[in-house]
């Protein structure tokens, strides 16, 4: 016994839409495996960005263990009241983090958390 095809399944299975994206991001990834990390899409015009250098706000190169100051006030999940800007964090740990979290630290109050390094300046 075969079931009908109701309209929705049938614009579904035309349309491709599944069978596109895979093939625009194969695409994507085959052109820009050479050219990876070459530009920066942030960075002026005609700068290089250097693999494992991280930046602050300001454009201070960041190191391991050094001091830094949130410049504006973040939200924490499961908290309520986020850190403001002003708090300063010692001793960061530059990591390869997930979603641009690049800073591992510990901040007094909250505990061990990951940062992002557009969001502080070296103190």
């Amino acid at each position: 016994m075969t079931y009908p095809n109701t309209s929705h399944q049938k614009r579904a299975r035309r349309s491709g839409s599944a069978l596109s994206k895979v093939t625009w991001n194969s695409l994507i990834a085959d052109i820009a495996a050479p050219y990876q990390g070459a530009l920066r899409h942030d960075a002026p015009h005609g700068t290089q960005a250097v693999p494992g250098v991280v930046k602050d706000a300001v454009g201070n190169v960041l190191q391991d263990g050094d001091s830094v100051v949130v410049v504006k006030a973040l939200k924490v999940r499961g908290s309520p009241s986020g850190i403001k800007a002003g708090t300063k964090v010692r001793g960061i740990r530059l990591v390869d983090g997930v979603d641009g979290h690049d800073i591992d630290c510990k901040i007094d109050g909250f505990g061990a958390m990951q940062l992002k390094s557009g969001v502080v300046r070296k103190a």
